[in-house]
């Protein structure tokens, strides 16, 4: 029993030393003759503080980091009698005590070389993951540390990881660790290193595991090269399966955008025939009309600012949903009989639309706020990440879908759309006032227009030509899957979204439209009635 009293009482003691030890005051003026000596000096002295920044107590490293600021900024005195430092504020004190001083008048400045400051710069960096409190800050300091790694910083930034409370900046401070331990000279913590890396797959770790390649122990040491190889040939096969599921999540919301944007053509086409060259239009408008709804929310209730895009989804709707009735009635109805006249008609409605809100808004691309809910996203793997703004439009496109859905099957308007588009004449023999349905289908599908407007704004530049970006496409997906078909129009949505994400990169934006068509032109020839064709047609 009082064996084991004595051996906790001399572990604690031993403990005690060490701590002690580690926070013992440092020796001020050899760490200054150094740093005010030569070159050769300078970069002991410095290689020396950040030795012992690793366990220097809080008062002390506020020393070391006013010392080596002052050293890069030239502001440090270094005479026969005492080293001086002048203060940001234009104060002179006393480099080992930080008391107020005079300067020497023999003191010199040292200037300090590319080297020696490619060495300084990084260790005052460092320092400031200790001592800083601002995350920014910390941050910088992290670019600059792993902008020139050197092993010495390993331990302080080990140090700063263990104190972070940041979430972000710890983050940050690991991948930091693991940059600094690649090149640390003891294998065992580049093997640990290694071995994170390969757990943690991206662009970033294999560029960092690939350069090591050249180094000596590459060749010298068989198990490291083993380990080496096996890490990277790991991190590309992670990051060839990313690349599929980012390639494939693009595509997705593409065609989310497609198809908000082509649903409410396919109904008015499908439905009435009428080639709308407006839709692209009404999708503008539904666009500027969440912008008047975010500045009336930052002028009414800026508090609830980041809520205004959940807010104008009734608004927008409402709005070019009128607008499209009232278009329908003033103009439309008068050419259904005459196809050509509808299409010029539309086409000079389209016209007049995107010059009246040139005029009214300007031409230059409109700011919108990004919600808390919209910005940033989620790492899956790899490269692959989630942004919460595409889906956010994925999303709303199957709200989309789903709500157009129901009311062309659930509802008694649904109903009725569907018997005029199979037969006008049958359909009006049997009491449906087929001249109301028009109107009602064509303020659906400007609403619909309205709502892909306000699903684009999170992503894409909103100006008066946007709507023109979206028309030749919301005709080719209308066509490609069969005119009136929502299933179809939705299926064609999503395998022109995905071709063109996997042409662009190769051939670029203009040449991947072009194969697009030239496919869809294709296929027509084999299937002219899309991928879904409606059994009947109106007369």
């Amino acid at each position: 029993m009082w064996s084991r009293l004595l051996a906790a009482v001399a572990l604690f003691c031993l403990v005690g030393a060490q701590s002690s030890a580690a926070q013992q005051p440092l020796d001020r003026p050899t760490l200054l003759r150094q740093l005010c000596g030569e070159a050769p000096e300078v970069l002991a002295g410095a290689q020396s503080t950040a030795e012992l920044a690793a366990t220097a107590g809080e008062a002390d490293l506020d020393w070391m980091q006013a010392v080596l600021f002052a050293l890069v900024d030239r502001r440090l005195s270094c005479g026969d009698d005492a080293v001086t430092l002048r203060l940001p504020a234009g104060t002179i004190v006393n480099a080992s005590t930080l008391a107020p001083a005079t300067e020497s008048a023999s003191g010199r400045t040292p200037i300090l070389n590319l080297r020696s400051r490619g060495v300084v710069e990084p260790i005052l960096a460092a320092l400031n993951l200790l001592v800083g409190k601002d995350a920014n800050v910390k941050l910088e300091a992290l670019r600059a540390v792993e902008k020139k790694p050197q092993p010495t910083l390993l331990a302080i930034v080990e140090r700063a990881l263990k104190i972070e409370r940041d979430p972000q900046v710890k983050g940050a401070i690991q991948s930091a660790t693991e940059t600094l331990a690649l090149r640390s000279p003891d294998p065992e913590k580049q093997k640990i290193a290694i071995r994170r890396l390969s757990e943690e797959p991206s662009t970033r770790s294999l560029t960092l595991l690939l350069n090591l390649r050249s180094e000596p122990a590459y060749n010298a040491n068989a198990g490291y090269k083993a380990a080496l190889d096996g890490a990277i040939s790991s991190i590309e096969r992670w990051l060839a399966f990313s690349n599929v599921l980012a390639t494939i999540y693009n595509g997705m919301s593409l065609a989310s955008i497609l198809f908000m944007a082509a649903v409410g053509l396919a109904i008015i086409f499908g439905l009435m025939g009428v080639i709308n060259l407006a839709q692209g239009e009404l999708l503008m408008i539904g666009a500027y009309v969440t912008f008047l709804v975010q500045e009336a929310f930052r002028a009414v209730l800026p508090g609830l600012l980041d809520w205004y895009l959940i807010a104008a989804i009734p608004i927008v709707f409402t709005v070019t949903a009128t607008i499209g009735m009232a278009l329908e009635s003033s103009l439309i109805r008068h050419f259904y009989s005459r196809p050509l006249m509808s299409l010029l008609a539309t086409w000079a409605v389209s016209l007049f639309l995107v010059n009246l809100v040139r005029v009214t808004f300007g031409t230059q691309n409109l700011q919108f706020v990004v919600p808390f809910y919209l910005k940033g996203g989620i790492t899956v793997v790899g490269d692959f990440i989630i942004t919460w703004n595409r889906l956010f439009a994925i999303g709303f496109a199957l709200l989309t879908l789903g709500g157009t859905y129901y009311i062309l099957r659930r509802t008694t308007l649904g109903l009725n759309m569907r018997a005029v588009t199979l037969n006008r004449t049958m359909a009006g023999c049997i009491g449906i006032k087929t001249r109301q349905i028009d109107r009602l289908a064509f303020a659906l599908g400007s609403g619909l227009a309205g709502l892909a407007g306000l699903a684009l704004c999170p992503i894409y530049n909103v100006n008066p030509q946007m709507g023109t970006l979206f028309i030749i496409d919301s005709f080719m997906i209308v066509v490609l899957g069969g005119v009136g078909t929502l299933v179809g129009t939705l299926v064609a949505a999503i395998g022109v979204g995905q071709i063109n994400v996997l042409i662009e990169p190769a051939y670029g934006a203009v040449a991947a439209k072009v194969i697009v068509l030239l496919m869809i032109i294709l296929f027509l020839q084999w299937r002219p009635e899309g991928l879904f064709a409606v059994k009947g047609r109106r007369k």
